[in-house]
């Protein structure tokens, strides 16, 4: 089965984002916009792995998410992959508790790998949420620049999931198990 690990949005946000999103959508139309239902900021991608290594998987993740305390989170700003000029995606920025989502990321990854999930990406996180990709290197300097401005709500992520990739025509995302972010932050902040 094809699995990442992320962090999905909450509805008030995505309703936020798809509302800003709006009118840029309708003026790039070459760009595949995924729907919003299947937006999350993906924390650690896994590929296939086989169902006999879900168990070892579900601990380990479990056990790397009870490490960290809820983020406060928020969507900002605009950029792409990988470059405004040459761009295959068009994302937006994921600020807050940056530098402990990036920890959180690396401790998920490697707990995948030490239970099995051989194709990991092994890349250290760079927190973005993917808006739109293109097919073919495209020029969305524009489309940044417009963008960029753009500043969302704080929320809280008081959990990870495990996602369960469906391709085809329509891409349909499935959570396979939820871990509570649960350690309070030092300081009681978080």
């Amino acid at each position: 089965m094809r699995l990442f690990v992320g962090l999905p949005l909450p509805q008030r946000v995505r309703d936020e984002l798809g509302h800003a999103l709006e009118p840029h959508r309708a003026a790039w139309p070459g760009l595949r916009w995924p729907d919003p239902e299947t937006w999350h900021v993906t924390l650690s991608f896994l590929g296939e792995v086989p169902e006999t290594v879900l168990p070892e998987l579900e601990t380990r993740l479990a056990r790397a998410a009870s490490r960290y305390a809820p983020m406060t989170l928020l969507l900002t700003g605009a950029g792409a992959f990988p470059s405004a000029r040459r761009a295959r995606v068009f994302w937006t920025d994921v600020r807050g508790c940056r530098p402990r989502l990036v920890r959180l990321a690396d401790s998920l990854g490697a707990g995948a790998l030490r239970a099995g999930a051989v194709h990991a990406d092994r890349r250290r996180l760079r927190p973005h949420l993917t808006l739109a990709r293109s097919r073919a290197d495209a020029d969305l300097q524009r489309l940044v620049e417009d963008f960029g401005s753009f500043a969302g709500t704080a929320w809280e992520a008081g959990s990870v999931h495990l996602v369960r990739s469906h391709l085809g025509a329509v891409v349909r995302y499935e959570t396979v198990a939820e871990y509570p972010l649960v350690t309070p932050a030092p300081g009681g902040r978080s």
